[in-house]
């Protein structure tokens, strides 16, 4: 059975990717995830605020008294030459797993404005990283910004990552935009090697004893993973940049409702930090059965099988499915 398939130009022995999360944070959990099967690992994300914080901490404390004199100004290094301690171990860590594991490893950056903070995708190339994932996230809170703004942020971000680097860079980014495929196709011409579909943005929650908003996290379902099946199925026939699910992807079935979509790759989270990394295993068996059943001889035979123009009915993927699972409850 040829599982094998292709992403951001890389060839990958399986379709299961480990997306970013706090397993890549140990070394000994990398290696485990490699000998479970997983084809390559994103690294657990590095944000805007940890990079952008430490260097206008440093920028502080250097300069304190540095108007003393004039001569002293001469004697600071510009805050620009430092790094935050978690940025310096993220790029020490990515040294580390590409000598330890023979599978890519892909950096990932989490942040929107394009800021100084970008160009530390340069260094996280020449750390090593195979490619790297720009997770792009911002809540338009102010009712003065419109969705073109939103739109030219995401745009100017991956613009500003693409002229740093070298290697290949996918955009992760959420659904919330009022034309998806409009802006999917913008990201390609951008510069953007793959998408990855889609982020998923956890919500706070209010604690009714303490009346503080607090950080909440739950694993995703199965029944997560329909939207960027969706989506992928959507963009497939018009889209030549790779295309990644993530959100909800649980199973063996999961995973193979992705590829007959379109998707290259599917990335696994919630369902390694539930089950351990023997999850890539047990889903890699999974597709295998379901492939063996179904007279698949590769990935690249199912794949996009079922994408927007190749299924008779293309209307299911848009308002007809709506209509149709509202008359299924009556």
């Amino acid at each position: 059975m040829d599982l094998s398939t292709s992403y951001l130009g890389m060839e990958l022995k399986n379709p299961i990717v480990p997306a970013a999360s706090p397993l890549s944070q140990d070394l000994g959990m990398v290696k485990k995830l490699e000998d479970n099967g997983a084809a390559a690992i994103v690294m657990y994300s590095l944000f805007e605020e940890q990079i952008n914080r430490e260097a206008n901490e440093i920028d502080t404390f250097l300069m304190q008294g540095a108007d003393s004199t004039s001569e002293a100004m001469s004697y600071f290094p510009v805050p620009e030459a430092f790094h935050n301690m978690h940025a310096e171990d993220y790029l020490e860590n990515i040294v580390k797993i590409k000598k330890a594991v023979d599978i890519p490893i892909i950096g990932s950056l989490n942040g929107v404005s394009a800021g100084g903070w970008i160009k530390f995708a340069k260094k996280i190339e020449e750390a090593g990283a195979d490619a790297i994932e720009l997770n792009i996230y911002y809540l338009a809170t102010n009712p003065e910004t419109s969705s073109d703004d939103v739109e030219k942020m995401y745009i100017e971000s991956l613009r500003a990552v693409k002229k740093e680097v070298s290697i290949p860079v996918a955009i992760k980014t959420g659904p919330y935009f009022s034309a998806f495929a409009n802006m999917a196709k913008k990201f390609e011409e951008n510069g953007a090697d793959g998408i990855v579909l889609f982020n998923r943005f956890y919500q706070p929650d209010i604690n009714l004893e303490s009346l503080k908003v607090e950080a909440t996290l739950q694993y995703s379902t199965s029944y997560e993973s329909r939207l960027p099946v969706r989506w992928i199925a959507i963009l497939r026939p018009f889209i030549n940049a790779s295309l990644a699910a993530t959100s909800g992807f649980h199973s063996g079935q999961d995973v193979i409702k992705a590829l007959l979509a379109g998707a290259d790759v599917t990335m696994l989270a919630s369902a390694l930090l539930s089950s351990g990394c023997e999850k890539v295993k047990s889903v890699l068996e999974e597709i295998e059965e379901w492939m063996e059943k179904h007279e698949y001889a590769s990935v690249n035979q199912l794949k996009g099988s079922m994408s927007y123009k190749s299924v008779a009915e293309p209307a299911a993927y848009e308002r007809a499915n709506y209509m149709k699972t509202l008359q299924s409850v009556r």
